[in-house]
């Protein structure tokens, strides 16, 4: 005998991913596409080679969006083994700076190591060094209705 499906088995839950090759992380890159976040919420910690965003991240997976009107949760995207960052296009001087994630890309170099690219929209880019890829996304709230309502688009 079978149990009967509950309300619990049917609701959404947050995302959490991870991404270990480029076709994982192309995944990952799509999810995080159009996220917003101020420059104040990027943190490069040198010592745990680490560089993580907190984003506003537009909820392209959401199939109730008709039901309820398009969504955002906030979210980690967290890239380990982080050698170094390196930014352009971006005033980090101007702590009221809110950027919006494009995509993210995995530019391989050898045995392993490579390029994190987080392109920007406005021409901005922010470039990671790693020894190995690993990225996470994990939403950290619930969901809300984007401030917009709005779905974004790609004109």
């Amino acid at each position: 005998m079978t149990d009967d499906a509950t309300f619990e088995d049917g609701r959404e839950t947050p995302l959490n991913l991870g991404a270990f090759d480029p076709d994982d992380l192309k995944v990952i890159s799509a999810l995080a596409q159009d996220a917003v976040f101020p420059i104040t919420e990027m943190r490069w910690q040198a010592r745990r080679h680490r560089f993580a965003l907190l984003v506003n991240r537009f909820r392209w997976e959401d199939e109730g969006r008709e039901r309820h009107g398009p969504e955002r949760t906030q979210s980690l995207l967290v890239v380990e083994n982080v050698l170094g960052v390196a930014s352009q296009g971006i005033d980090r001087d101007d702590p009221d700076t809110v950027l919006s994630l494009l995509s993210v890309t995995f530019e391989p170099g050898e045995e392993g190591t490579g390029h994190l690219i987080l392109t920007l929209a406005g021409d901005g880019a922010i470039r990671l060094e790693i020894e190995a890829l690993e990225v996470t996304l994990r939403d950290v709230t619930r969901p809300y209705r984007a401030p917009s309502g709005k779905v974004p688009s790609h004109d």
